[in-house]
């Protein structure tokens, strides 16, 4: 059994101050085996937004695997932009933009959505699928593979295409060629949980996708925030939805899914 947290969209400069302490002690309460952040550590990239990032993450329980998102690249600074758009992420939270934790259970691996050119949108590209196919494909079969994007790799009816990531089609064929059971992901601040089977169509293959709401932002787009708690174990997951209740002034459980993997489909478990 493995415990993951999975949190996103934190947006420091623009978080609501007064979850932060009772986010952190949820977060402890899961006693993770790892928590994994799906980018959009601050609202603006700017150096005092990443240290109240990283003091946050420095509270957490280890480890933890990071991976920027679009308002982690500075917007209104267009030389930072464009010739060192990830400096002060790689300051205060560490150079590795591709980050993997793994153990005998599960291998969770991030990959940097984020770019320079585009302000909202991101991108994967061949190079990085064949770095994570390097370090995934030679895995044992029996070992839980997961993928940390800021951008998903499927989307809710009523958004907008444009939020997809680019070239989805082309990484998620590689991507299935490793066997990756689940892609979680941030960026709309709404959960979410499905599968690639339908938007992808990969013959025996098919990735659990878990969207993550924002767990501190203010910004919350119809939804509490949130964040999600992935309990593994064989080829069964269950996935918890925490958010924040002003009654309870805590973070509770609103829905608990679980799924089991059969012939390399996913499939929602009985009751």
């Amino acid at each position: 059994m493995r415990t993951i947290v999975h949190l996103s969209d934190l947006h420091f400069g623009d978080a609501e101050p007064a979850l932060v302490a009772p986010l952190i002690a949820s977060v402890q309460d899961c006693a993770p085996n790892l928590v994994a952040i799906s980018g959009d550590l601050t609202q603006r990239a700017r150096r005092a937004q990443f240290r109240m990032a990283r003091a946050f993450l420095d509270r957490l329980p280890a480890p933890v695997i990071v991976v920027p998102g679009n308002h982690d690249v500075p917007l209104y600074n267009v030389v930072a932009r464009f010739l060192h758009p990830l400096a002060n992420y790689e300051c205060a939270i560490g150079p590795d933009l591709e980050p993997l934790y793994a153990d005998d259970e599960i291998a969770v691996l991030g990959i940097n959505t984020a770019r320079s050119l585009t302000f909202k949108s991101g991108r994967i590209n061949e190079e990085q699928v064949a770095r994570a196919r390097g370090r995934l494909c030679a895995l044992p079969a029996h070992v839980l593979k997961v993928v940390v994007t800021h951008h998903p790799f499927d989307l809710p009816e009523d958004a907008a295409a444009r939020e997809l990531v680019g070239r989805a089609a082309m990484a998620m064929r590689g991507l299935a060629a490793c066997g990756v059971h689940i892609i979680l992901s941030g960026h709309l601040h709404t959960g979410r949980v499905g599968t690639t089977r339908a938007r992808f169509a990969i013959e025996g293959h098919s990735a659990l996708v878990v969207q993550a709401g924002t767990a501190l932002s203010r910004r919350r787009r119809g939804e509490a925030n949130a964040f999600n708690v992935l309990r593994t174990a064989c080829e069964c997951v269950t996935v918890e939805n925490r958010v924040w209740s002003d009654p309870e002034n805590a973070f509770i459980c609103r829905t608990r899914q679980g799924f089991r993997l059969r012939d390399g489909q996913w499939l929602r478990a009985a009751g």
